[in-house]
């Protein structure tokens, strides 16, 4: 298990059976899963999301996640105790960055990673929020989402955190987004 993370605390252990374990992320988790990431070819894959993940949790802004199966590190999720833009006036906590590689999906780890993430935020709020990108690269997020009960929030698509008037011109890459809450009970 991983050393200290958050401002003398030990890493959490969140959920475990059998092969899977959802604990607090650490630095040595963040080398393997960039190297699975640029094995399945995800463009941008590097470190330094998850060393800002890392930094944002040790400051208190939220909670890294990494989801191990049978010890190795193989997703990730970020709850963060302030959403931003659109919903950075409502109190709620959103979930960032929730990823599986693709070799270990299929097997129950997204729904393990974000029971634990809800569960956590809904600690915090009685309703959360994320962003799902469009392309299709997103198309196992989005249906899980759905199924989970998340609704669009009816602002249509953003790009680059900027709310897209209707036609306006975009690019359907990583940041053309939807922006989804969930109500928690």
């Amino acid at each position: 298990m991983c050393g200290p993370q958050r401002k003398g605390m030990v890493a959490i252990l969140y959920f475990e059976n059998d092969a899977l374990a959802i604990r607090d992320l650490c630095s040595a988790d963040v080398a393997p899963i960039v190297a699975g990431e640029i094995a399945q070819g995800w463009l941008g894959a590097c470190a330094e999301k998850y060393e800002m993940r890392l930094r944002d949790a040790a400051a208190g802004r939220s909670i890294a996640l990494c989801a191990a199966w049978s010890g190795e590190p193989v997703g990730y999720v970020n709850v963060y105790f302030q959403a931003g833009v659109p919903f950075d006036r409502t109190g709620w906590p959103e979930i960032v960055d929730f990823g599986v590689l693709e070799i270990f999906r299929r097997r129950g780890i997204g729904t393990a990673l974000l029971d634990t993430a809800e569960r956590l935020a809904g600690e915090r709020s009685d309703t959360v929020c994320l962003g799902v990108g469009m392309h299709s690269g997103y198309g196992s997020a989005q249906r899980m989402y759905v199924k989970r009960g998340y609704v669009p929030d009816g602002t249509g698509v953003w790009y680059q955190d900027q709310n897209l008037a209707p036609y306006a011109p975009c690019v359907n890459d990583d940041d053309l987004v939807l922006w989804l809450s969930k109500r928690l009970r």
